[in-house]
């Protein structure tokens, strides 16, 4: 009987644990990118310092750019200053709330307090001094933007009946055309606070046409009405001037105050739109596209000029999108569904959506900008607030003789160089995945392959030898001509070798027996005639002892041939149905007769225990089981022989009190010459054929048998079970 340890690490397992090394391989991948990406962001760094230092050199030494008086709101002239807008302005609201801290920088029109020297009679005239209004001009992305706070005390809209726009509060836009060569006119005058309708007049208000690029919204506050206005660049030329005329008869309609920015007899001279840094935008301008947020501060850190949207700003070139590229369907399901999912778990991804607040103010501040205006240039990173988008900034200082007069600051995001980063993360961990993939199939598949093979070797060597102990099969030798093919061909060279040697051994019995008898025969009638002639008594006693050996040798060959003779018999045997209950006490009463000086107990069922076997083989069965049972038991104590039925087998059992088996025999019993009788025991010749002939014969019936110590007391019981017969 072979023992079998199952080993839960295999070859298989080896061989897949080793592979797993392979995710250093990823791991070192990862580390160089990361190491890369070190490197990439330094570089960037050192591009935005150049790109500032470039542009604060083209502004260098040029003084009559940042001089103050040019940026001082211009409260006592046509000119509207223009101030840079950093966000879009909602114009849909019921305030003026989105301004913010460009409401600072509003200029007041037609104050009351002033007195009548003190203001510009260009701009004002009428009989009611209470009206007036603040004005706040800006410019975002093509677009001017403006607000009106007008201080009013009785509004008077627009008639729904009336045709004219010019008998009631209304606004007036003047502004010279693109081209230089005419004054265009619009007048603002709904008929409630409500989205801006505006209309184009031409002289004495005539003619009214709907002009859809204005737009704005007009909404009452506690102290009058508030108008917001937004105009395309595109529509202006040079030169603007707004108008607020006040109704306050509501039957007559008369105009009877007008405060404006200019002198309204006199369109020609509208105000001037002056942008606070036309020279700088020209010289930035030149710089082209750089991919960066670029800011001009002065001294104090007020913002002159700003180009570039921080969100698009990312200073690398990424390859195209995604989306735009052709890719296998199944493949991007994958990509996106599993992949993407496991490798953004440590990646982080970076998303444009996010609001720099620093962008949208009038003025900057910053350590880099604290130090570019102390005169040294310097960069930082900064983090956005709930955001894990991070800002690469810098600043370099502008001088004019010696002076600082400003700064210009360089800003970009560093969501390009990370999406760099992850899109080398996916392209090395995808190829690492398959590669990987492919190398630990190849392993699984070939350890597979190996352990097939050693399996098939170890299944044919166990099946070699049956239960018995005999050689049944061969081991088939492979042809392959690697090492497992050598083993098995030096298998089957063994097995071929053992199975013509256990051959000669289980035959050199029988033959044994057979060319034995012939000379045994002869000594015995030599003896008996040499009997007949002794003549002494001393020689009557060496003839006795010689007979003794005779007999001794003549059982041993009878011993041995005894068991081939059974398998010989048992293949030609034809089975019949027979009833244990009815062969077994008969034995039991001769076991009486022939071992008087032992007992025995029969314990079998009433009811009929029916097997398909041969009588006498049963009965030999239990011969070779009792014979065994009396050598073995104590004085005075009985030998038990049982039979029951249980379920579809009968069980036979010959229990006897009497010393332990050795339990390295327990399975090694049933073997042919096999016999763990102590040595004061042999005085009768035993070769260990017994019980191995009462396995052949339960075999025979489709059984099998077994022996174990009993468990109520000191003693062995052998155990035959064999199947009923249900015909």
């Amino acid at each position: 009987m072979s023992l079998s340890f199952r080993n839960p690490f295999g070859i298989r397992f080896k061989l897949v644990f080793l592979s797993s090394f392979l995710l250093v391989i990823p791991w070192l991948g990862y580390q160089y990118i990361l190491e890369m990406e070190q490197v990439l962001r330094r570089g960037q760094e050192q591009t935005v310092l150049g790109t500032a230092q470039a542009l604060a050199t083209a502004l260098n030494e040029r003084p009559e750019l940042f001089n103050e008086g040019s940026y001082t709101p211009a409260r006592r002239s046509e000119d509207l200053y223009v101030y840079p807008i950093f966000s879009a302005l909602s114009l849909d609201d019921d305030s003026l709330i989105d301004w913010g801290e460009y409401q600072q920088y509003e200029v007041m029109f037609g104050e009351k307090n002033q007195t009548r020297t003190e203001l510009n009679p260009s701009r004002y005239y009428g009989a009611d001094e209470t009206l007036s209004f603040r004005n706040m001009v800006g410019e975002h992305n093509g677009s001017l933007y403006a607000y009106f706070k007008v201080i009013d005390d009785k509004i008077v809209y627009r008639s729904r009946d009336a045709l004219s726009v010019h008998r009631s509060d209304f606004l007036e836009i003047t502004m010279l055309s693109k081209e230089g060569n005419a004054i265009n006119r619009y007048v603002v005058a709904p008929h409630e606070p409500e989205y801006l309708y505006p209309f184009q007049v031409q002289d004495g208000y005539s003619n009214p046409i709907h002009e859809d690029r204005i737009s704005g919204q007009w909404y009452e506050s506690n102290e009058g009405y508030e108008i917001e206005l937004q105009i395309p660049m595109d529509m202006l030329g040079d030169r603007l001037g707004f108008a607020i005329f006040d109704v306050d008869d509501a039957q007559k309609r008369y105009v009877n105050t007008v405060v404006s920015t200019y002198r309204v007899a006199d369109a020609e001279r509208l105000g001037s739109l002056r942008l606070p840094t036309p020279e700088i935008d020209r010289i930035v301008a030149g710089m082209g596209h750089n991919n960066s947020r670029i800011q001009v501060v002065d001294r104090s850190g007020r913002v002159l000029l700003s180009v570039g949207d921080i969100q698009s700003a990312t200073g690398v070139l990424l390859t195209a999108d995604p989306d735009e590229t052709p890719t296998n369907k199944y493949w991007l399901y994958v990509q996106n569904k599993i992949l993407n999912p496991l490798y953004y778990q440590f990646l982080t991804k970076p998303s444009n959506d996010f609001i720099d607040d620093l962008y949208s103010d009038v003025s900057r501040e910053g350590a880099h900008i604290n130090s570019a205006l102390e005169g040294e240039a310097a960069t930082q990173f900064r983090t956005l607030a709930d955001s894990e988008t991070r800002l690469l900034e810098a600043a370099h200082p502008i001088l004019a003789n010696g002076d600082i007069m400003g700064a210009v600051v360089v800003d970009q995001n560093m969501n390009g160089l990370r999406t760099f980063r992850n899109q080398a993360m996916e392209a090395l961990f995808n190829t690492m995945l398959g590669v990987m993939l492919i190398v630990t199939l190849g392993l699984f598949f070939s350890a597979s392959r190996i352990s097939s093979r050693i399996r098939g070797l170890r299944n044919q060597a166990e099946d070699i030898i049956d239960d018995t102990g005999r050689i049944r099969n061969t081991i088939v030798a492979s042809r392959n001509s690697d090492e497992i093919g050598d083993l098995s061909r030096s298998f089957s060279n063994i097995v071929e070798r053992l199975t013509q040697y256990t051959n000669y051994l289980e035959n050199m019995s029988s033959r044994l027996s057979h060319e034995l008898r012939t000379p045994v025969t002869v000594v015995r009638s030599s003896l008996e005639n040499l009997g007949l002639t002794a003549s002494n008594h001393e020689s009557a006693v060496y003839i006795e002892r010689a007979e003794e050996g005779i007999k001794r040798l003549n059982l041993i060959l009878t011993n041995m041939s005894e068991a081939t003779r059974l398998e010989q018999m048992l293949q030609t045997s034809e089975k019949e149905k027979i009833d244990l209950n009815k062969v077994l006490p008969g034995c039991v009463e001769g076991y009486k007769l022939a071992y008087p000086e032992s007992k025995f107990e029969l314990d079998i069922s009433e009811q009929p225990i029916y097997i398909n076997g041969v009588p006498e083989y049963i009965a030999q069965l239990l011969d070779k089981l009792i014979a065994n049972a009396v050598e073995f038991s104590y004085p005075e104590q009985p030998v038990t022989v049982f039979c029951r039925s249980l379920r579809d087998h009968a069980i036979i059992k010959v229990s006897n009190a009497g010393p332990y088996l050795p339990e390295e025999m327990k399975d090694r019993l049933f073997e042919s010459m096999i016999s763990v009788r102590p040595q004061v025991k042999q005085d009768q010749p035993h070769l260990g054929m017994g019980l191995h002939i009462a396995r052949l014969i339960t075999e025979f019936h489709g059984g099998k048998i077994g022996a174990e110590n009993r468990q109520d007391r000191e003693g062995v019981v052998i155990t035959a079970v064999v199947p009923l017969f249900y015909r």
